[in-house]
């Protein structure tokens, strides 16, 4: 009885106590139940005698790993399940969370047995005794028993592989969910009028997760509230068509408060979005849609339970799904029709009115009535769709709330007009609102904004205006300018001809381009750093973004005189050149007046290289004056936010947007006369003495200039334009790479912009670095890249650490390995060169680069996703490049390069696990080709591999074993690549493979043994001992089949 005493303090300080120590010290003394099987027993004798809630819970986590993460014995899992059961029933109250840690130990097992025996698929019976039982206590486990059954069912595990995890689902699906959801109805009726609300609660939460249960497979994504149909077995479908089904719901609503309320319509949200394919014909499926639309219609006329914010919520959800799953030829046809849809108008326009409490609930209402609107042109028969009655009042209330938003300033902590895209997405819907009476909606809106655009321009005559007032109209004017925006983002509609809607687009967009006349004249000049004026910029840019697609470019034109022939009787733009113009002496605008603002610049970065990079916009860009001005201008004078460190970033986007535009044109000269601001740059931190070279001006020039030239090198994309900047850069240039890295060494502000920029100007993409058979440019690229990481390497290893010592130390070091993976991998220099003339370039680099991994522990390479992938990459590109150099090394640093490489495959990246399965084939196939079927090894570096294995001879079996337990017990999306290594390993010696079949034997189920060996044998049918493709092609196939058999119970 001490020892239990013991335990029950040790699991009191596991649960309870504060001090972090004391917690780890007793989680460290208790580990041995949830990791050793042996303490099975211990775990039952704690459940029968202790007495602390807390010791019970230990039993039952423990026995929760045990089942989850061992192969128990069938027997062994049957005891725990009637036990559990045997348990449950006769221990009488215990804590809620025991109850739930038992009840989840009874469902795993249930689940993880489902096809051992078929006693475990007893579980809904026992469940059901549970509920016969007349205590509640009984009734409530029961009811518990069934929730967590449903959850854990349709939940994948981490112990079970995803194709048994849908087996068991399907198979639980055909025999026991229709089963539990009727359970839960009978149970919900039986419940109504019992004032425990916590029973009703969880015959509601029963009723939702079996609604919610993943039918066929898609995994829904549980974080997002939307989802399509769904799609239930047609065996429910009596259940469905009963009319008591869809009114219990309705019921609960009416009866309960929220949560409770809450889920009454999450149940009804999901029936409404049942397939239409369930019911037995049309019929039946308009009675149901029929008593959806009066049971919603009793809510609304009644208002019941809607000033609860959740229960408000999910109604309108409620009313959204009408739109996903019926047409509104379908609910015209429903009697009562008319006072539904006046009855949703209404409810719609005080949704609107009352903005601020309902605004991410509105987004569903605007999506129905976009829907139905969509539906009209389909519309057959006599029966009136009302919509030319409500639509109009909707359109005009949603701008009235925005205005009204904007009059009394918003009380959360973020203005909608902050987030552009999030913005652009909860407009989706409203344009089709508009363009269906697009001529009085396009009327109102244009009506709305000239008065306020009319005071806009007057204040910009003013010297001085009342900011406050300023900011409420420049809300207002963002707010019309995101809505017109929305509107001519898409182009169809279906009251009017494709005639007049252009001639509407174009009065709207006039108005906008008269908005931009004003914002950078007068007052408003000298208002950039007011966030009203930022977020009516970043409008404009939306604007622009959106008119583009649908009205400048290729196709654009041909197609939409009407707009132009408007455009220029308003403003006098007759063509898309003339537009263009318009947007970029914005842009030119936008880059000069904003320094501080990072997201207005961004902005305007991003619509200026959606405007470069497109094929037609960019040539015509070409023509015109202010891009040939920003084209040879691009200084901090002309484009002050250069100078703002603040907006470095920035700076690759808007060198890169420059370097698509340079490179349009094949010139030489345009190119050098394009640089002169860089060069001057160049110039003058080249002729910077030494001693001057720890300043803050040179320190941020140099940052300035790399992020420049990145910008400029990504934009080359051909062996031409790379060769214009190499020449332009090599070899004049290049020492200032070098000096800036010796100097800032310990500064990564400096030198990560570096060494990126070297990144991008070593990768060859696109073949871009392709030079001329005779050139030595390739091999003299490398050694400055080999200087450069050497420079770098030396210095960085000898400075201490410091706590952010990602952003000091590591994040340099993972850009060089990347730097020297592209330069190695590149394919544009002869490494045999090096050696050959006895050069240190490459075997400098690559000890410095291994130096650098060195210094690393392994647990932060596999902690930092950005190091992770450049470590695992270089050591793929050295194991097939360079694998003598891997080999030359001491068996130490061998051997931890080699347990990487096994850490790699076990983690969760397929990429990387492909690029360590990839090193491993090449280290197996060098040892098979030199070692196992050579003669005696001839050449220093298969003498050494044969050392470094006969040191570790552990080194391959373990390997390999890690590559069959990946391919048999997880889900690996990369089977084929784990599969090369696999037959390397498995030829290099029959010894090792045989001794793992008899440990993968051993670790399952005795009756199993004699089919698994079976499999093991088909395995290598037909595999010869040799790395041809063929036979590797042929031993991949036998190993997908042999997973299948395998893993089939």
């Amino acid at each position: 009885m001490e020892s239990l005493a013991q335990l029950e303090a040790l699991c009191e300080r596991l649960y309870n106590s504060q001090d972090s120590a004391e917690r780890a010290h007793a989680e460290n003394a208790l580990k041995c139940f949830s990791v050793n099987t042996d303490y099975i027993s211990q775990c039952q004798y704690i459940l029968d005698n202790a007495s602390t809630p807390y010791s019970l819970m230990l039993a039952s986590s423990s026995l929760l790993k045990q089942v989850t993460d061992h192969s128990l014995s069938l027997q062994l899992r049957l005891d725990i399940r009637n036990y559990l059961i045997n348990y449950l029933a006769t221990r009488g109250p215990l804590p809620q969370f025991v109850n739930a840690s038992l009840i989840q130990l009874l469902c795993r097992v249930t689940k993880f047995g489902w096809f051992d025996d078929d006693r475990f698929r007893e579980v809904v019976k026992e469940a059901t005794d549970f509920l016969s039982q007349a205590s509640k206590e009984h009734y409530e486990i029961g009811l518990k028993i069934l929730n967590q059954l449903v959850s854990e069912m349709n939940q994948p595990n981490s112990g079970l592989p995803s194709t048994n995890h849908r087996r068991v689902a399907c198979s639980f699906r055909d025999q026991s969910l229709f089963q539990i959801f009727q359970i839960s109805l009978t149970s919900l009726s039986q419940l109504k009028n019992d004032v425990t609300s916590r029973l009703q609660e969880l015959a509601l939460s029963l009723s939702l997760k079996c609604l919610s249960f993943d039918f066929v497979g898609t995994s829904i994504d549980e974080s997002s509230e939307e989802f399509g149909t769904i799609q239930i077995p047609s065996s429910w479908r009596p259940v469905l068509e009963d009319p008591s089904t869809l009114q219990i719901f309705f019921d609960y609503y009416a009866i309960t408060t929220s949560p409770r309320s809450k889920e009454a319509l999450e149940c009804l949200v999901r029936l409404a979005s049942v397939r239409r394919s369930l019911f037995t014909n049309d019929a039946a499926r308009s009675k149901f849609l029929a008593h959806l639309m009066t049971g919603t219609k009793e809510i609304l006329q009644t208002g019941r339970g809607l000033a609860d914010h959740d229960n408000y919520h999910e109604y309108c959800r409620l009313l959204g799904r009408f739109r996903v799953n019926y047409q509104l030829s379908e609910l015209v046809n429903v009697e009562g029709y008319s006072d539904w849809i006046q009855l949703v108008a209404e409810f719609t326009l005080k949704s609107l009115q009352s903005w601020q409490w309902a605004s991410s609930s509105v987004y569903y209402l605007l999506g129905l009535w976009s829907r139905l609107v969509t539906s009209v042109p389909y519309l057959k028969g006599e029966a009136p769709s009302l919509l030319d009655e409500f639509v109009p009042k909707i359109t005009e209330g949603f701008i009235t709330s925005r205005f009204n938003s904007v009059q009394d300033g918003f009380t959360d902590d973020e203005d909608p007009l902050d987030n552009v895209e999030l913005l652009q997405d909860q407009l989706d819907c409203f344009p089709y609102l508009c363009r269906f009476q697009y001529q009085s909606s396009s009327f109102y809106i244009i009506n709305t904004m000239e008065p306020i655009l009319q005071s806009y321009t007057e204040r910009a005559r003013l010297q001085t205006a009342d900011n406050n007032e300023l900011a409420v109209i420049e809300a207002k004017l963002s707010w019309i300018v995101h809505i017109i925006a929305a509107i001519l983002k898409i182009k169809q509609s279906t009251g009017c001809s494709v005639e007049s809607q252009e001639v509407l687009d174009a009065e709207l967009s006039a108005r906008v381009l008269q908005l931009i006349n004003v914002t950078d004249s007068g007052l408003h000049s000298q208002r950039y750093g007011e966030l009203s004026k930022q977020r009516l910029d970043r409008a404009i840019l939306t604007f622009f973004q959106h008119f583009r697609k649908s009205y400048v470019g290729d196709q654009a034109v041909h197609s939409s005189k009407q707009l132009y022939a408007r455009l220029s009787e308003l403003l006098g733009l007759s063509d898309h050149l003339l537009l263009l113009n318009v947007i970029v002496s914005k842009i030119a605008t936008n880059l000069k007046c904003y320094t501080e603002s990072e997201e207005v610049i961004d902005h305007t970065l991003s619509l200026f290289l959606e405007l470069a990079s497109g094929y037609m916009t960019g040539k015509l860009l070409l023509k015109l004056d202010a891009i040939k001005f920003i084209v040879a201008n691009h200084t901090r004078e002309h484009f002050p936010f250069l100078e703002e460190y603040r907006s470095s970033r920035s700076r690759t986007t808007f060198y890169y947007t420059i370097g698509w535009l340079i490179f349009m044109e094949d010139s030489p000269v345009k190119f050098k006369s394009s640089m002169e601001p860089l060069l001057h740059v160049f110039l003058r931190l080249e002729t910077t003495p030494d001693s001057m070279f720890r300043t803050d001006a040179v320190k941020y020039a140099l940052i300035g200039l790399m992020r420049d030239l990145r910008g400029i090198a990504m934009a080359t994309n051909s062996r031409r334009t790379y060769g214009l900047v190499f020449d332009w850069l090599y070899p004049a240039h290049m020492p200032l790479f070098l000096k800036g890295i010796s100097h800032w060494t310990d500064t990564p502000e400096v030198t990560t912009p570096l060494l990126k920029f070297m990144a991008e100007f070593v990768l060859n993409k696109a073949q871009r670095l392709t030079f001329d058979s005779s050139s030595p440019n390739g091999i003299l690229l490398f050694r400055e890249v080999s200087k450069l990481i050497v420079a770098y390497g030396t210095r960085i290893l000898s400075l201490p650490n410091v706590a952010d010592i990602y952003g000091y130390k590591y994040k340099g070091i993972w850009v060089c390995l990347t730097i020297l993976s592209r330069a190695l991998a590149g394919n544009y220099v002869n490494f045999g060169v090096f050696e050959l003339y006895g050069d240190r370039a490459l075997s400098d680099a690559l000890d410095i680069a291994l130096k650098m991994t060195l210094s690393i522990p392994l647990a932060d390479i596999l902690a930092f996703r950005k190091l992770t992938r450049a470590y695992f990459a270089f050591v793929e590109v050295l194991c097939s490049s360079h694998i003598v150099f891997v080999l030359n090394l001491d068996t130490n640093t061998f051997m931890h390069i080699v347990g990487s490489l096994e850490s790699g495959l076990k983690g969760l990246d397929t990429n990387i696990s492909s690029q360590c399965a990839s090193a491993v084939d090449n280290l197996a196939a060098y040892y098979f080709n030199n070692i196992t079927i050579g003669e005696a090894p001839t050449s220093p570096a298969a003498i050494n591999l044969a050392r470094h294995i006969a040191d570790c001879p552990n080194l391959f079996p373990e390997i390999l074993k890690t590559l069959f337990e990946i391919v048999l017990f997880e889900d690996c999306g990369n089977q084929w690549s784990l599969s090369r290594p696999m037959l390397s390993l498995t030829i290099i010696s029959e010894q090792i493979f045989s001794d793992l079949k008899a440990q993968i034997l051993a670790s399952q189920p005795v009756d199993q043994h004699q089919r698994l060996a079976l499999c093991f044998d088909k395995l290598m049918a037909d595999v010869t001992r040799s790395l041809d493709s063929k036979n590797r092609d042929k031993f991949t196939q036998n190993l997908t089949v042999f997973r299948h058999e395998f893993r089939v119970k």
